[in-house]
């Protein structure tokens, strides 16, 4: 039984305490508590099953497009906010540092649609590893582009325009998939 109620605690479904009033709780897990198992998951598959890149961004496709509409749609001024937060300088800044803003901003993105859901899968993408090869090969100016993308995603979330927005995330993950 204690085996198992430490298996369920490092999965963050149970919250134990200790003391008098203290025991085993069911615990309320969030999107990013949740999201590590399967990044976990995401990073063995892409490691080893043969799952690659295209994979993944078709994933990212069937997710983000419409998750941009619906963010565009039910985002409040604090997601804005922290979609903002997570834009980057391209000419400024390191491959890591856009790497992370690049995660954080689509996540912000999959956040402001008001539905966990999305944040959960979202997640675990830009939390999984991808071989060296994947970021090695990039053009020039790709992370202008990403820059500009995001940037421009923002202003059609900004402006509640849920068509313009999903057009914007299509023509981003085109650049992307090329």
């Amino acid at each position: 039984v204690r085996e198992a109620l430490r298996l369920l605690a490092s999965q963050h479904l149970i919250v134990t305490t200790r003391g008098v009033t203290g025991g085993s709780f069911v615990a309320h897990p969030d999107a990013e508590q949740l999201a590590d198992g399967l990044a976990t998951g995401i990073t063995l598959l892409t490691a080893t099953a043969g799952i690659g890149f295209a994979d993944l961004l078709e994933l990212r496709r069937a997710l983000e497009v419409p998750a941009a509409g619906l963010a565009a749609l039910r985002r409040t001024d604090e997601h804005l906010a922290e979609i903002r937060a997570a834009l980057f300088d391209p000419l400024v800044d390191g491959l890591e540092t856009m790497m992370a803003a690049h995660a954080a901003f689509h996540t912000a993105v999959a956040k402001a649609t008001g539905n966990p859901l999305f944040e959960l899968v979202v997640r675990p993408l830009y939390q999984a590893k991808y071989k060296e090869d994947v970021t090695d090969a990039l053009p020039g100016d790709y992370w202008l582009q990403i820059d500009s993308d995001h940037r421009l995603l923002l202003d059609c979330l900004a402006a509640r325009d849920a068509d313009s927005a999903t057009k914007v995330a299509i023509r981003h993950l085109d650049y992307i998939g090329e």
